[in-house]
């Protein structure tokens, strides 16, 4: 299977779909012509434009002032990348690091970040032959993107740092001789487009809502089957009382149960008991409410998977270069606390119909 990167909204389910199908990866027509405008563009503008632009004819941070001149723009970005690869922890699980090549991509396709085609085809080709780079879990805050992890995804395109392949980890150099890859000579703005940006969050943020869809749908399943095991009332179950509420994630969860327990003998028994305890009468509202967070959360993690996030942004169709913070993490942070807490909640349900039965 072959995943074209284009202007196509990608989904939660897409992004499943590819990792399980080991999808190798390619560039629409579409993304290269962005791709290349936008650097054409940047180009050009360095070459007709007086004043100072962040981060690409000037140094950063507290330096952004500082004027650097055309001979040192390629060491500047080499030494920005080098600069930031300081990560420390435990190693990113390879999943994570692939989810990581696999929206960066996506986020220099769109032609708001003035990189090299070389450079966004090179992310492709260590996606498509399955060379991760050695991330490290910790060194990032989030406030100014992912600066140290990004980095060190970053530094095999320059044939510095470490990768993993076929379960080994090898210097890059020695991985980029083997494919016959030459080092990638970063151009102006390029090591900032690289190191800005949420990817590391956002890969984050994907696996989990991967994994939340898939145990709420499982929370689901054994809930209809401890209902049954406990003799519960499918009273609570039914769709006017769901519908009258009014809340999709409770009325979707009532069904379902409906659903999983059409034709047991044990639901249609006679009941002596009247109603049950709350953690079987109110399995609508609690993994209701946990599916309406997921949901909410699955948006907003989709629209920043489908956004550049590195700074400055370019549009060369307005003539306009913005030094912004498109990168800060906050859009991603308070979803995934929410994301959380709806967890949390099925596990405690969970915990309480264990309790009971």
């Amino acid at each position: 299977m072959n995943h074209e990167i284009s202007s196509e909204w990608l989904t939660i389910e897409k992004v499943e779909e590819i990792l399980n199908q080991h999808a190798s990866l390619s560039l629409s027509e579409e993304a290269v012509e962005r791709i290349e405008k936008c650097r054409r563009y940047l180009d050009e503008k360095m070459e007709s434009q007086t004043d100072p632009i962040y981060g690409i004819t000037t140094g950063f941070g507290s330096l952004c002032n500082i004027s650097i001149d055309k001979e040192s723009l390629t060491q500047l970005q080499k030494n920005l990348v080098m600069s930031h690869a300081c990560g420390l922890g435990d190693r990113v699980a390879p999943q994570i690091v692939r989810l990581m090549l696999l929206l960066k991509i996506q986020s220099l396709s769109y032609g708001n970040s003035g990189v090299q085609l070389a450079t966004v085809q090179r992310l492709i080709d260590f996606y498509n032959a399955d060379i991760l780079p050695v991330v490290f879990s910790q060194g990032s805050l989030g406030a100014s993107g992912d600066l140290a992890p990004l980095a060190n995804l970053s530094l095999p395109l320059l044939g510095l740092g470490e990768v993993m392949r076929h379960g080994h980890i090898i210097p890059a150099s020695e991985a980029l001789d083997n494919m016959g890859w030459r080092p990638i000579d970063l151009q102006s703005k390029e090591g900032l487009a690289l190191l800005n940006g949420t990817q590391f969050m956002s890969a984050h943020a994907v696996d989990a809502l991967i994994k939340a869809l898939r145990l709420s749908r499982q929370a689901d399943k054994i809930a209809a089957m401890s209902l049954d095991a406990f003799d519960g009332r499918v009273d609570a179950f039914g769709d006017e009382v769901n519908r009258v509420r009014n809340h999709k994630g409770q009325i979707e969860t009532a069904a379902t149960i409906r659903e999983y327990l059409k034709g047991s003998e044990i639901a249609a028994h006679p009941k002596k008991h009247v109603q049950d305890p709350y953690s079987f009468r109110c399995i609508p509202q609690v993994h209701g409410a946990a599916k309406d967070t997921i949901a909410y959360v699955k948006g907003k993690i989709e629209d920043e998977i489908n956004s550049p996030t590195d700074n400055p942004t370019i549009f060369p169709d307005q003539d306009i270069i913005v030094s912004a913070g498109n990168f800060h993490g906050e859009p991603i942070a308070l979803p995934m606390d929410f994301l959380a807490i709806a967890l949390a909640e099925l596990a405690n349900i969970s915990e309480r119909r264990i309790y009971k039965l």
